[in-house]
């Protein structure tokens, strides 16, 4: 009898992971999240938690594991477990309506608890937060904010798609990839996920994966 597992995910952040027209998580975590469960013989159950309250609803039992495009950080690690990274470090960017947008002194949108919000915070560009990712957007659109700073793979589709966005100023580097967050007590699942995702990373599997959810230029292993 295979363990049951729960996958915490937020379902609102595209590609990473999102609701499909069913209504089921779907997504680059989706499909990583059950190989991976397959590779490590294990049963998993998805579920959705909101944003800013994902890494206490992991602590507090609701979930067993987070993936949910979430940064490894040295700030969270003192909370919770992270496995290896099953992206690497990527650059986060600003997106703004015109290119001619004030970064350092202007009013730039982020989502709430985030490694894009923090750096925000750290300069000296007034920073509005926002529970989801899509509010960010919004708020950049009807002129709350100048820019939107956030994972550059998550606003690559809202340039292309749309015509009506530009990146502005200069790409920054933000985190140590993402990994899976787990309970610092689960040590043993911690160890079977990781098994996993090195051995997807050896034999060409998650950099498959990578390609076809970020595109041929994403960063891959």
């Amino acid at each position: 009898h295979a363990m049951t597992v729960r996958m915490g995910t937020e379902g609102a952040y595209p590609p990473f992971n999102f609701l499909n027209d069913n209504g089921e998580v779907d997504g680059f975590e989706r499909e990583l999240g059950d190989a991976i469960c397959e590779t490590a013989g294990l049963t998993c159950e998805w579920v959705t938690n909101e944003w800013d309250s994902i890494i206490p609803n992991l602590v507090s039992g609701n979930y067993d594991t987070i993936i949910a495009g979430m940064s490894i950080t040295d700030e969270r690690d003192e909370v919770i477990d992270f496995t290896q990274n099953y992206t690497p470090p990527s650059n986060s960017a600003y997106v703004a309506l015109s290119e001619d947008v004030d970064l350092e002194n202007g009013i730039i949108a982020a989502q709430t608890a985030t490694i894009q919000a923090a750096h925000v915070a750290e300069g000296s560009a007034t920073l509005i937060e926002f529970a989801t990712p899509d509010e960010t957007i919004a708020a950049m659109k009807n002129g709350e904010a100048d820019a939107v700073f956030a994972d550059k793979d998550y606003l690559k589709p809202f340039v292309e798609e749309t015509g009506e966005f530009y990146f502005v100023g200069e790409d920054v580097p933000l985190g140590g990839g993402v990994g899976m967050g787990l309970r610092e007590s689960d040590t043993e699942l911690k160890e079977k996920f990781n098994a996993a995702i090195t051995s997807m990373k050896e034999d060409g599997t998650l950099n498959t994966m990578i390609t076809k959810w970020f595109g041929e230029d994403a960063q891959t292993y």
